[in-house]
Parts: structure tokens; C-alpha cells; sequence
């Protein structure tokens, strides 16, 4: 056992000495040391109730025959972090807590692992952490919220917050209209409801054999949860003796079925740094026009909020990841051979289910999709020639080809505060740059933004653009990840007010109307604006970070 390096043998009596001073016995010490990768935290309402997990998985490990130990990992929550300087401590958080979890567990010899994410950046993390690793691993989220209804009918989720937010400037709502939306949009535990990142990554932990089934679906608050977490616990023991690793499971067959399964589902923008920076750490090639070619392959069969009116409780009832993974692999879209980190095929694995259908609008069948491509696609033209992302299947049919002048922000904040202003037209295109990777730092989200045009009602009518990135409950003509990024001297760094940006998303373009020599007239002119304030790890991370088209990562 790799644990015996810490444990075993006379030269090891100090180590011994030391787990005997926290309680464990000779017994315990005698087995498989299990790490259990906890990211626990009493600010992410996705965290809060992962002592729990945590508990069930540890006595999954005691029942399979190992010994748990438990560390924790930081975890920052998105929606808190939302519209201040704090965002750009999110993307920058994703390599931090990877190289936190190799350090203890090179310092402390374990066997194998369970993780225990939730939300957004963790998972990614998480998974980068286990490909760098590469001991037998296993992941259980925590789940997702449920979403309760308003008096209308309508799902509530985090993203109604925000969108309430624009409603009540405008005038739509009244503040008591507000607060009701406030108390009730996010009811408890789990990870916000909708297909939005945590979720995204969640149910893509599945797709690419790292999880159970059901780990991306099971409500936090189901008692099924904690069922499989204790599983979780039991099989990690297995996984070890069958002596799975990650690499086995991450391989490029086990990537094309999570591209696969993002498309189908409808997945957050964000998935798409994500998986390519997990393929990185794995050594897979993958990259924007690979993801491009199975979106073009793989229909959309499911819109899940903010693209439609469904939850993920919705797609649980529906049989939910491995379900559509079925639908998937019967019309050949999915690599039934790829390992899983069960020591099964994913193929053996998903025909060992049984699903029951309750709602074939939640997952619709192969002949009947949403739409005929994925619900990501990437584009490029001279405004984006590394690429931009957007999420296809949250874009109204009206604005999936639009042409309208450009209304120019340095910032975030710039742009929220014309926009609450009523400063932006019926047509414009909002571009927000200098919150690239490098820029911003940290690729901040621009769900505030998204959230004001769209609570406006400007959200069929309006487009907005930028090298940072959106939430996944963002939805509309919103495009970003932009490549080059402005403070790289990219052409977003040089558009100008009024110039006219044409979108074309069937066509895959996203260009401005001006030309080349007046691109390269503009650059001997413009200045590149630099961020000189920056101080402590986000300097650092300012530095170091790639581009977007790259996944953000640090080489």
C-alpha cells in the first residue's frame, strides 16, 4: 500500500506515534488509509450540510474495509461573490485548491480518495487534483437545491434573484415583489437548481465515469443522497483493489462523452474552461474546435433553467444523467468502452440501470430534440479569432443572428451602471473586456449584468460580449471567453462605441465591421490598460494564468 511509506516498519515508529496520538490503532492503521477530500464550509449554501455527506462516506469506508481521514479545501461561493472585486477570486480559487489537495496528500501517503465538491470551481478542481494524483479516486457532490414554485407557477432559482433585481429597476416589480423572490428562490442546501456550473460539473462527473450514477441529480436533501455517499465510500475500497486510477478513467473517449453529454444537456459556458483545463492535467488533447465538432454532432434534448422552465429535480425525476447518457448511446454518440472509476465500462454501467421516464420534455427523445446541435458553440471571427463561447441553447431564436452597434465598458461595474440607467437601446451590443483571465483578473462572471438586461426585458433584443465569462444561470445573447483577451492586445481592446458587431451563432462568426487597416490603426493609437494595484495571490495568478481558449490554466 503507497499508505505503508507512513506507517509501516521500524524506521516508522515516529510516524506511528503520531496518527496514535490522534486516536487511530494499530487495527486501523493496518488497513487502506482513505483520504476524504471534504469542502466543507459554513458560506456556500452548496457546503453547508457536507459534514453530513462526509459522515456517510466515512462509514461507507469503514463498511468496504479502509480507514477514513478526513481534510478540507476552500471553497468560494459564486453567487456571494457576484459583482465586486470578490469574483475574481472564484476562477483564480479553481488551481488553488488543486495544488492544495496535492500537497497533503504527497505529505500524508494516502491510498485512495473520495471528493466531496458541490459547487462550481470545486469540482473542476477536484477533478484536476485527482488527474494530477492519480490514486484510485471516486467523487459525491453534494446535490442540488430543490426549486419551489411562485404563485404563478413559475420555478424559482438563483438566477430569478438577479433577474428581479432588473425587474424592480425598471419598475416591473415592487419591492415587496423583490423580497418575496429573495425568501424563496434558494430553500435550502445543495447547489443552485438550475443547469447552471455546479450542476454542469456535477452531472459531467458522471458522464466522464468519475461518479456513481445519480451524483449529479439526487436533491441535496434526499435521503438518497446520503445513500450514495455511503456507496461512494464502499467502492472507493473496491475501486483501490481493482487498483483504478483516474488516468484510466480520464482518457480522450471518457472527454468526448462528457462533450457529448454537455451538449445534450445544455450545460453551463463554464464547462468549457473546465473540462479543458481537467484535460490538461490528464494530458488529453482537447481544445475549441473539437468541442465545436461534437456540439454540431449532438442534438440538445434537454433545456433546464435558464434555458427552460425545468430543475434539476425535474431531470432526477426523468431518469436523469444516465438516462440521457442512454438516449445517447443508443443513437452512437457515446464511447460505451470508456473505463469508469467503478472498474466497469461506462456502457456496462449505464445498461445497468433502470429509468423510468415520467416527463419526455425533460429529456426528449433522440427524433424529437430541442434543436439538432449541442447547447454550446464556439465562435470565431476577427473579433474572436482563438474563439468565444456561448451557451446556444439559452439564446432566444430572435437573437441567434443579430447585427447592432457596440456600447463599450473598461469594466463590469461600467456597464451595470448604464444599464441600470437605462442607458442601453433596444439592438445594442454591450461589450464588457479587461475582465479576461489576465485582465480582470480572475474571468469574472458577468451575471449581473446578464440578469439586469434580461429582468429589463431587453434580453431578446440585446447582446453582450466579453473576455470574461458568464454564470450558467445567465441566458440570451451572451457571449464570452473572447480570444485574445483585451490586456493581451486582442481586437476587443480596440472597438470603439458604435461600431457595428454582426453575431451569427448557426454560422459559428462573431466579427466587427470595421477594417483591417483601421484594426491596425486603432492599435498604434490605443493604449492596453494594465491593472498596477494588484497585490498577493491574485498578482501572482495575474501573471501566470493562460488564456481562455487555453482553460485559464497555470502551466
Amino acid at each position: 500500500m503507497r499508505s505503508d511509506t507512513v506507517k509501516k516498519g521500524p524506521e516508522r515508529t515516529p510516524h506511528r506515534a503520531l496518527f496514535k496520538a490522534m486516536g487511530y490503532t494499530d487495527n486501523q492503521l493496518k488497513k487502506p488509509l482513505i483520504g476524504i477530500v471534504n469542502s466543507f464550509n459554513e458560506i456556500i449554501p452548496g457546503h453547508i450540510h457536507l459534514q453530513t455527506i462526509s459522515r456517510a462516506v466515512k462509514d461507507g469506508v469503514l463498511a468496504g474495509g479502509g480507514t477514513p481521514i478526513e481534510f478540507n479545501v476552500i471553497g468560494v461561493c459564486d453567487g456571494i461573490a457576484m459583482g465586486h472585486r470578490g469574483m475574481s477570486y472564484s476562477l483564480s480559487s479553481r488551481e488553488v485548491i488543486a495544488d492544495s489537495i496535492e500537497c497533503m496528500v504527497m505529505a500524508h501517503g494516502f491510498d485512495a480518495l473520495v471528493f466531496i465538491p458541490n459547487c462550481d470551481k470545486i469540482v473542476p478542481a477536484m477533478l484536476m487534483a485527482a488527474a494530477r494524483l492519480n490514486l484510485p479516486s471516486i467523487f459525491v457532490s453534494g446535490g442540488p437545491m430543490l426549486s419551489l414554485n411562485d404563485a404563478s407557477g413559475r420555478g424559482l432559482d438563483l438566477n430569478s434573484s438577479f433577474e428581479a433585481v432588473g425587474a424592480y429597476k425598471s419598475g416591473k416589480i415592487t419591492e415587496k415583489e423583490l423580497w418575496e423572490v429573495e425568501e424563496n428562490c434558494c430553500p435550502g442546501c445543495g447547489s443552485c437548481s438550475g443547469m447552471f456550473t455546479a450542476n454542469s460539473m456535477n452531472c459531467l462527473t458522471e458522464a466522464i465515469g468519475m461518479a456513481l450514477p445519480g451524483n449529479g441529480t439526487i436533491p441535496a436533501v434526499y435521503a438518497k443522497r446520503i445513500r450514495l455517499a455511503k456507496a461512494a465510500g464502499e467502492q472507493i475500497v473496491e475501486t483501490l483493489e481493482k487498483n483504478v486510477r483516474p488516468l484510466d478513467v480520464l482518457t480522450e473517449k471518457a472527454f468526448m462523452n462528457a462533450l457529448a453529454v454537455d451538449m445534450a444537456l445544455g450545460c453551463s459556458t463554464n464547462s468549457v474552461l473546465h473540462l479543458m483545463a481537467v484535460a490538461h492535467e490528464a494530458k488529453v488533447k482537447l481544445n475549441l474546435d473539437i468541442i465545436n465538432e461534437v456540439s454540431k454532432r449532438t442534438p440538445n434534448l434537454c433545456k433546464l433553467a435558464p434555458a427552460g422552465k425545468h430543475h434539476m429535480q425535474d431531470l432526477y425525476n426523468a431518469g436523469g444523467v444516465y438516462k440521457v447518457m442512454d438516449v445517447l448511446l443508443d443513437a452512437g454518440l457515446i464511447n460505451a468502452d470508456a473505463m469508469t472509476a467503478m472498474g466497469v465500462t461506462i456502457g456496462e454501467a449505464i445498461k445497468g440501470q433502470t429509468y423510468t421516464i415520467t416527463d419526455p420534455t425533460v429529456i426528449r427523445p433522440i427524433d424529437n430534440p430541442y434543436s439538432k446541435t449541442g447547447g454550446i458553440a464556439v465562435l470565431r471571427g476577427n473579433l474572436a479569432p482563438d474563439g468565444a463561447v456561448v451557451k446556444q441553447s439559452a439564446v432566444d431564436p430572435e437573437m441567434l443572428v443579430h447585427k447592432g452597434p457596440a456600447r463599450v465598458f473598461d469594466s463590469e461595474e461600467e456597464a451595470i451602471k448604464a444599464i441600470y440607467n437605462k442607458e442601453i437601446k433596444s439592438g445594442d451590443v454591450v461589450v464588457i473586456r479587461y475582465e479576461g483571465p489576465a485582465g480582470g483578473p480572475g474571468m469574472r462572471e458577468m451575471l449581473s449584468p446578464t440578469s439586469a438586461i434580461a429582468g429589463m426585458g431587453l434580453d431578446k433584443e440585446v447582446a453582450l460580449i466579453t473576455d470574461g465569462r458568464f454564470s450558467g444561470a445567465t441566458r440570451g445573447a451572451s457571449i464570452g471567453h473572447v480570444s485574445p483577451e483585451a490586456a493581451a492586445g486582442g481586437p476587443i481592446a480596440y472597438i470603439k462605441d458604435g461600431d457595428i458587431i454582426s453575431i451569427n451563432i448557426p454560422e459559428n462568426s462573431l466579427n466587427v465591421e470595421i477594417s483591417e487597416e483601421e484594426f491596425e490603426n486603432r492599435k498604434k493609437t490605443t493604449e492596453i490598460k494594465k491593472k498596477t494595484n494588484l497585490t498577493g495571490y491574485i498578482a501572482k495568478y495575474a501573471r501566470l494564468v493562460s488564456s481562455a481558449d487555453k482553460g485559464a490554466v497555470i502551466e
